[in-house]
């Protein structure tokens, strides 16, 4: 098991801010790619980054519709075609980034679909949440491989959730081609893959200079990610108020999207993680791993800190190198030395 698997007290919390986060941070001369960077989390993790001077690249399947957004945010960001469900479109993407001989200091892998009520496959015929959330990024990750070394300091952040609970990657049926379709099963699968490969992908970058990260933002309403789960369901759970207001309660890890996209942020910058890789991360610190059986108590009998933790198949060496063959397998990539 991974003994870096634990929190190092950062001295930031649930409460924190992007703009905690970013203070005092210089990025000028620091090129970053962040996939779902014009909606919710992902935009304002691309605006708090092109704020201390980053240059930011945002892929998106519909140019017009996120060039859109990033204006009404204030811009400073560049948009570029990119289909995470579709390999050429990925490859085109990456390769064309790649021969601009640019280094790549930061990717953020933040897009994502969550829940999708009936089963849907890719083109290839995995099953979509899958497909989207884990080998897209897979794909573009590796991709995007040589210009990651040649940023000899390079940061890959994967977005997760304490939804990775609902399960662990199950390798014998990753596609749901033998078990009845659980919306939620494969969300939790697709999460749990990303903390994975955040394990994978540090072991193997890092003598590169390449580390890995993996993170739980909170429960934020006001994104897109929840765009299958009806209003009806979100006033249920608490997640949005009578007047469908998304809800912000610290006490059940529900944030504002800046204070969601915080632990993105702390991930791809802060100088307390140097050395550091391959680890999940909640609150803008690394968590600790649920005690099997059990749930992490932190002193509180809040939700939040019931939330807060890995589960220890998320971080298993093992587990995180058959996602990797898979990967390989599934993609028909690895990675450039």
């Amino acid at each position: 098991m991974n003994t870096a698997q634990a929190p190092i007290g950062s001295g930031f919390s649930r409460a924190s801010t992007t703009a905690d986060i970013i203070e005092g941070v210089d990025l000028v001369g620091k090129v970053a790619i962040v996939t779902g960077g014009y909606s919710g989390l992902g935009l304002e993790t691309a605006r708090t980054l092109a704020s201390a001077g980053a240059r930011i690249i945002v892929p998106a399947r519909d140019v017009a519709r996120a060039r859109r957004a990033i204006a009404e945010a204030g811009g400073g960001m560049e948009v570029q075609l990119m289909d995470l469900t579709d390999r050429g479109s990925i490859d085109k993407f990456a390769r064309d980034f790649v021969e601009t001989g640019l280094p790549l200091h930061l990717l953020i892998n933040n897009a994502g679909i969550m829940a999708l009520p009936e089963l849907k496959r890719d083109a290839q015929g995995n099953e979509l949440q899958f497909a989207t959330n884990h080998l897209g990024h897979f794909r573009l990750t590796l991709r995007l491989w040589p210009a990651l070394k040649r940023a000899r300091a390079a940061r890959v952040v994967s977005v997760s959730s304490a939804g990775h609970r609902f399960s662990p990657v199950v390798f014998d049926d990753i596609n749901f081609e033998r078990r009845a379709y659980d919306p939620f099963k494969a969300y939790g699968q697709s999460k749990t893959a990303n903390i994975l490969f955040a394990v994978g992908l540090d072991r193997r970058g890092k003598d590169a200079g390449i580390r890995a990260f993996a993170l739980h933002p909170g429960g934020i309403a006001g994104t897109n990610l929840g765009t299958h789960v009806s209003l009806e369901m979100l006033k249920k759970t608490g997640f949005v108020d009578e007047n469908d207001r998304p809800v912000v309660d610290l006490s059940r890890d529900l944030k504002s999207v800046p204070q969601g996209a915080a632990t993105h942020v702390w991930c791809a910058v802060s100088p307390q993680l140097k050395g550091k890789g391959g680890v999940y991360c909640a609150d803008s610190d690394i968590t600790p791993v649920i005690p099997k059986g059990g749930s992490v108590d932190l002193g509180s009998e809040d939700r939040a800190n019931r939330l807060t933790g890995v589960e220890a198949y998320a971080i298993d060496p093992d587990a995180a190198e058959e996602l990797w063959r898979r990967g390989e397998e599934m993609t028909g990539i690895s990675v450039q030395s």
